[in-house]
C-alpha cells in the first residue's frame, strides 16, 4: 500500500544559520529522514505546498529538491513527484551532506569568528557557477572527451556542432532565426569586437558608444583602432535620434542597458533599426545577459526585427549563462560582412577550444542548458527580490531622498541611483573599507559628469545575505547623503 502524502503532515524546522535557503530547507528535509519521520520512498510535498507551509519563495524549496535529487536523497520523476531515495536513511544517519561543506581549523574558525564584519562580493557581471548541476557538466565534458582527436585548429567554419547547437537555442529564446552557417564562434565578447571592427572597417571611425556603458567594450574598439563617441543613455537605454550620419556603427545594449538596466522599448528598437538600414550604420547588438528576466515578457533582439539581419551584428556570450571560466562567445554578422569576418580571424588566428566548444554544444543538445536557465532564473529572481526588500527597507527607514533601485526587471544586477552631489567614487571605497566589494558608476562613466550610483550584482549573494549586505551600504549611503 502506497504511503499517505506527507502533504498535511510534515513539519519542518528552518536551521538558524547563514547558510543559503536552499542548503537550510535540505537540511531540515534529512533531519525528518535522520529521525525516521520520512523514509525511502515517501513522496515530499509539492513545492507549492511546502513553500507555502515554510512562508518562502517556491523557487528556493524547487533549488533545495534539486540540490537532493542531485546528491542522490531524492528521486524526481515527471507525474510521480519527488520521492527519497533508497538508501537516503542509511546516509542521512551518517550525516552525509546533501551540498559541498567547506571545513576550517580551529585556528582559521578562530579567525573567521574574529573578523568583524562579512564581505559581500556585488561585483556586477558575474553568475553563479555553483548552480550548474555537476551531473549534466561532466556528461557533456566526458561527450566531448570521447569525440576523435584532430588535429585541425577551428577557423571561422569550425565548431559545426555549436553553431548548430546555439541556432537552435537562440531561435528558441530570443527569436533570432539564423542558419549555423551564419554563426561565428570566437573566444570572448572582445574578440567579436575586434572582429567586427576590423570586418566592418570601424578603424578611425565613429562608433556610437553608450555612456555610462561597458567598460570593457569601449576599449576593446578603441583598441582595435574604432573612435568611441558616447552619448547619454535615458531611462530607455539608447536613443536613436542621438545618432549622427557620420557615425558608421552604434554599440548597445537593448535586453538590459549596462550598466544602468534599462530595457530598450519596441518602438525605440524599430526606429534604431530602421534607422541603420536606411543610413548603412552598423548595429553592434550586445545581448550579455537577455536570457533573464523576472515579471516581464522578452522583448525582441534587434537582430529579429524586420531589416535587422542587413544591419546588426548580434553578439552572445556564454560568460553570463554559465560563467566566465567559458571563454566562448558568438556573432551573428550582416552577410555583406562575412567575407571581412573570415579575413580578419584568418589575420589573427583567434579561435575557440575545440573541446569546450563541443562539450558546450552537448550541454545545449541534451537540454541541460534549458534546465540550467529555469533553474538559475528562479535562484537570481529570488535573490534579486531578497536584496531589493532589504535596501528599500533599510534605506525607507532613514528617509533618503533622491536615492532609487533602478534595472530590476532583468539581468544579473540592479543600480543604486544617488543624487549628483554625492561623491560615489568615495562610497564605492568606504563600502569596501566595510567588507562590500561594490563598483561605482564612475568606473562605466567616461565624463566627470553623468548619473551616480552604485553597481550592485547580486547573482552570488545568497537570500540569507541581502540584509547584512544592504544594511550595510544603507547605514554608508546614509552618511554621505546627511
Amino acid at each position: 500500500m502506497p504511503r499517505i502524502s506527507p502533504e498535511l503532515h510534515l513539519t519542518l524546522r528552518l536551521p538558524d544559520t547563514d547558510a543559503p535557503l536552499r542548503h537550510r530547507i535540505a537540511e531540515s528535509i534529512l533531519d525528518e529522514i535522520r529521525g525516521g519521520r520520512l523514509r525511502p520512498g515517501d513522496p515530499l510535498p509539492s513545492t507549492r505546498a511546502l513553500a507555502g507551509h515554510l512562508t518562502v519563495a517556491r523557487a528556493s524549496v524547487v533549488d533545495a529538491y534539486d540540490e537532493l535529487c542531485s546528491s542522490g536523497y531524492a528521486n524526481a520523476r515527471a507525474g510521480s513527484g519527488t520521492r527519497i531515495a533508497p538508501g537516503a536513511d542509511v546516509a542521512a544517519r551518517a550525516h552525509v551532506a546533501s551540498h559541498a561543506v567547506t571545513r576550517t581549523s580551529e585556528r582559521a574558525a578562530q579567525a573567521v569568528a574574529a573578523t568583524p564584519e562579512p564581505r559581500w562580493d556585488l561585483t556586477p557581471g558575474h553568475p553563479d557557477p555553483g548552480l550548474i548541476s555537476t551531473t549534466d557538466w561532466r556528461r557533456a565534458w566526458r561527450s566531448a572527451a570521447a569525440a576523435p582527436v584532430t588535429s585541425d585548429v577551428p577557423g571561422p567554419d569550425g565548431h559545426p556542432e555549436l553553431r548548430r547547437a546555439l541556432a537552435g537555442h537562440l531561435r528558441r529564446t530570443r527569436g533570432i532565426a539564423a542558419r549555423p552557417d551564419e554563426l561565428v564562434i570566437v573566444p570572448g565578447v572582445g574578440s567579436a569586437l575586434r572582429t567586427l571592427v576590423a570586418a566592418a572597417g570601424l578603424g578611425g571611425r565613429d562608433v556610437v558608444f553608450e555612456e555610462p556603458g561597458y567598460t570593457r567594450a569601449r576599449r576593446d574598439l578603441e583598441s582595435s583602432g574604432a573612435r568611441t563617441r558616447c552619448v547619454p543613455v535615458d531611462d530607455d537605454g539608447l536613443d536613436p535620434a542621438l545618432l549622427r550620419s557620420t557615425d558608421a556603427a552604434a554599440y548597445c545594449t537593448p535586453a538590459h542597458q549596462y550598466p544602468m538596466g534599462a530595457r530598450m522599448p519596441v518602438g525605440r528598437r524599430a526606429r534604431l533599426v530602421a534607422d541603420a538600414a536606411a543610413s548603412g550604420t552598423l548595429i553592434i547588438e550586445d545581448d550579455y545577459d537577455g536570457e533573464f528576466r523576472y515579471d516581464v515578457s522578452a522583448l525582441p533582439a534587434l537582430r529579429s526585427i524586420d531589416r535587422g539581419p542587413d544591419c546588426v551584428a548580434y553578439v552572445g556570450t556564454a560568460s553570463k549563462i554559465l560563467t566566465p571560466a567559458i571563454r566562448v562567445a558568438w556573432a551573428i554578422a550582416p552577410p555583406a560582412l562575412r567575407p571581412g569576418i573570415v579575413r580578419a580571424l584568418d589575420t589573427t588566428g583567434e579561435s575557440c577550444c575545440a573541446i569546450t566548444a563541443l562539450a558546450l554544444a552537448h550541454f545545449i543538445d541534451s537540454g541541460a542548458l534549458s534546465r540550467h536557465l529555469a533553474r538559475a532564473s528562479r535562484t537570481y529572481a529570488a535573490r534579486r527580490s531578497a536584496f531589493v526588500a532589504a535596501l528599500q527597507q533599510q534605506l525607507s527607514a532613514v528617509g533618503t531622498d533622491g536615492v532609487g533601485v533602478a534595472g530590476i526587471e532583468a539581468g544579473l544586477h540592479v543600480v543604486l541611483t544617488l543624487p549628483r552631489s554625492v561623491d560615489d567614487v568615495a562610497l564605492s571605497a568606504e563600502l569596501q573599507d566595510h567588507g562590500v566589494t561594490v563598483p561605482s558608476l564612475a568606473d562605466y562613466r567616461t565624463t566627470p559628469g553623468g548619473p551616480r550610483g552604485l553597481v550592485c550584482g547580486y547573482a552570488r549573494l545568497p537570500e540569507s545575505q541581502a540584509r547584512g549586505a544592504a544594511g550595510v551600504i544603507g547605514e554608508v549611503v546614509c552618511r554621505h547623503l546627511h
